[in-house]
């Protein structure tokens, strides 16, 4: 149950990020974006101090996986957000968080209540495809119908063998993709 809660937020919160890319100036985004991180970081450094912060603490308990860094997949999403937005523009950006927001968590629902084939690192075919797919669709509206099926299988192959965490690599990734290929926007 913790997981599904976790990634309906991680898919609610990458979409309100993509939506606030959308309508604000990049200045704007980039000042709410680094605005949050640094409260994050703050709030992260009080509760491995042992405070327990109302609300917050309660969040990060329920939701977080035990990693020795709380709230470590919110803080790399902020960050490749953050890296997306200062050096990209919008329109490479917004499909860029919607990649990551919408592949990763319908990949791991999916994957949870569906997933018999196991592929690699506990992940199955089930959830991988069912999260490229739902991806590209999702995808089309902001791309080519070309361009979303090259992100969306570049990115789901990102998020089932990368060593590296996909909340990092696979906004950036995007990123660069439509950059070199803007035949794909």
């Amino acid at each position: 149950m913790r997981e599904i809660v976790r990634k309906l937020v991680h898919l609610f919160f990458g979409l309100g990020i993509a939506g606030m890319v959308k309508v604000l100036d990049q200045p704007t985004a980039i000042a709410i974006l680094a605005g949050g991180l640094f409260i994050g970081i703050i709030l992260v450094d009080l509760i491995l101090r042992g405070y327990k912060i109302p609300l917050f603490s309660s969040l990060v308990d329920y939701g977080d996986r035990c990693d020795p860094l709380p709230g470590k997949g919110a803080f790399f999403f902020a960050v490749s957000a953050l890296v997306c937005v200062i050096l990209f523009p919008a329109p490479v950006v917004i499909p860029a968080l919607v990649t990551i927001a919408v592949l990763d968590s319908v990949a791991t629902l999916v994957g949870i209540r569906y997933g018999k084939r196991r592929i690699y690192n506990g992940k199955s075919w089930e959830g991988t495809l069912s999260g490229i797919l739902v991806t590209v669709l999702v995808l089309v509206p902001f791309l080519t119908v070309i361009g979303a099926i090259v992100v969306a299988v570049i990115a789901g192959l990102i998020e089932l063998f990368s060593p590296v965490d996909d909340n990092l690599v696979i906004p950036v990734s995007v990123c660069i993709i439509l950059s070199a290929l803007p035949v794909l926007i």
